[in-house]
C-alpha cells in the first residue's frame, strides 16, 4: 500500500485512487472468468466475447467494492469525519478516515453501512438476473442473467465476509462498537477486536495452507490449490492489518495519557514577518535546523513558515519575497493548549496537514509540538 496510487476521479468530494496492485487482480479476475466460469455458464461463444464479458464483470465487481466503501464514507461524513481518499487495491478497497468515530453508535453505523450497501447491490443484481430469466431479452438475455447472478452472489459474499467479527473487517468494527459501549474504553475495545482479527487471520491462513497442501499431496482436487493460496494470502494480510491495529491502539493509549506539555519543545524560536526568505533560510532554517517556525508580530503569532513553504518559491526570488507573503496564516487549528493530550494534537495534525502546532497558554506561545518530537518521545518510551 506504500506505492503510488493514481487518482481516477471523485465521489462525494472524496478522491478515488487506484493502487498498482489493482491491475494485477483485475487481470486475474478477468482471466479466471474468461477461461473458467463464463465458458461453463455460457458455452459456444468466442474467446474474444468471453474476455470482453470477463473484463466488464471485473470492472463491475470493483465498482461494487467502491460503492461498499462509499457507504462507509457517506455515514462517516454525516458525523463530520473527513475522508482523505478511497483506494482500490489488491484486496478490494479502503476508505481513509482522518479521525476516529465520536461514539459507539457512530462506529456501528459507519461499519455496518458497507455490508448494507453490498447486500442491497446483491439483492438488486440477483433480482435482475431472475427477471432476465423470466422475461428473456431478444438477444444476450442469458449473458445478463449470468453476469447479474455473478455480481449478486459476489456482493452477498462480500457483505458476509466483511461481517466476520475480526478487526479490521467491518464485523470487527461492529464488535468494537459493542465493546466500546459496554466498557467505555475505546482503546481497549480496539485491542480486543484486533486480537480476534489476528485469530481469524491465522485460521484463514491455516485453512488455506491445508487446502494447498492437500492439493499438492493429491488428497484434494488440484483446482483447490489456487483457492488455498489465495486464502493464505488473505489470511496473512488480515493478520498483518490486525497486528498493526493492536500496535496503533497501544500507541494511541500512550499518547492519550501524555499531555502536550510533556512533549513540547520549550526553546521556542520565532521569526518576524518582514524578513526576506533568504535571511530566514540563512539565519533560522540553516542555523537551527528546525523544519518550521512560528511567525510573531507584536507578541502575537500571525502564521507559520515551514521548509516546504520556502521550497515552493524559486531560489532566485528569496531575496525579494518576505515571510509574510509565503507563510501559512494563523488559524485556530494552529494552536493547542499545553494540557491537551498528545492524541488530540496528533489527530489535529493529521486532519489539518500541519506537521507542528504552536502551544498557547494565556494567549502567549510557550512551545512547539512537532511530529518529530512525538516520534522521539515514543522511541525513548518504547517499553
Amino acid at each position: 500500500m506504500n506505492a503510488r496510487a493514481w487518482e481516477i476521479g471523485r465521489a462525494l468530494g472524496i478522491p478515488i485512487r487506484v493502487h498498482p496492485s489493482w491491475f494485477l487482480v483485475f487481470f486475474f479476475v478477468t482471466w479466471s472468468l474468461a477461461t473458467g466460469y463464463l465458458p461453463e455458464a455460457l458455452p459456444g461463444l468466442s474467446d474474444s466475447r468471453y474476455w470482453g464479458m470477463g473484463a466488464v464483470a471485473a470492472l463491475l465487481l470493483f465498482v461494487s467494492v467502491l460503492l461498499h466503501e462509499l457507504g462507509h464514507s457517506y455515514v462517516a461524513q454525516r458525523y463530520r469525519i473527513p475522508i482523505g481518499q478511497i483506494t482500490l487495491f489488491l484486496f478490494g478497497g479502503v476508505a481513509q478516515m482522518r479521525a476516529e468515530p465520536p461514539s459507539p453508535k457512530a462506529e456501528f453505523l459507519i461499519a455496518i453501512a458497507g455490508p448494507v450497501v453490498s447486500f442491497a447491490l446483491g439483492a438488486f443484481s440477483l433480482s435482475l438476473a431472475a427477471a432476465s430469466e423470466w422475461w428473456p431479452a431478444p438477444s444476450g438475455g442469458q449473458g445478463f442473467a449470468v453476469l447479474g447472478g455473478l455480481l449478486g452472489l459476489v456482493n452477498v459474499q462480500l457483505g458476509l465476509f466483511n461481517l466476520i467479527p475480526g478487526f479490521p473487517l467491518d464485523g470487527g468494527r461492529v464488535l468494537r462498537a459493542g465493546l466500546w459501549a459496554w466498557g467505555h474504553d475505546f482503546h481497549g475495545a480496539t485491542s480486543r477486536a484486533a486480537f480476534l482479527g489476528l485469530a481469524f487471520g491465522l485460521l484463514l491462513a491455516g485453512f488455506g495452507a491445508a487446502l494447498l497442501g492437500g492439493a499438492i499431496a493429491g488428497v484434494f482436487d488440484p483446482s483447490t490449490a489456487s483457492n488455498g493460496g489465495w486464502l493464505m494470502f488473505i489470511g496473512a494480510f488480515l493478520f498483518g492489518a490486525a497486528w498493526s491495529t493492536r500496535k496503533q491502539a497501544a500507541l494511541r493509549l500512550a499518547l492519550s495519557g501524555t499531555s502536550v506539555r510533556d512533549v513540547m519543545v520549550r526553546a521556542l524560536v520565532t521569526v518576524p514577518p518582514q524578513l526576506s526568505l533568504q535571511t530566514v533560510v540563512e539565519e533560522f532554517f540553516v542555523a537551527y535546523g528546525y523544519g518550521g517556525f512560528p511567525v510573531v508580530e507584536e507578541g502575537q503569532v500571525v502564521g507559520l513558515i515551514a521548509v516546504e513553504d520556502v521550497q515552493a518559491i524559486a531560489q532566485g526570488l528569496w531575496s525579494w519575497r518576505t515571510v509574510r507573503e509565503v507563510m501559512r496564516p494563523a488559524s485556530p487549528d494552529l494552536f493547542i493548549p499545553p494540557d491537551a493530550s498528545m492524541m488530540q494534537a496528533m489527530e489535529r495534525m493529521v486532519r489539518t496537514g500541519y506537521d507542528r502546532l504552536v502551544v498557547l497558554e494565556a494567549g502567549h506561545p510557550v512551545g512547539l509540538v512537532t511530529r518529530s518530537a512525538v516520534a522521539q518521545f515514543l522511541q525513548l518510551h518504547k517499553s
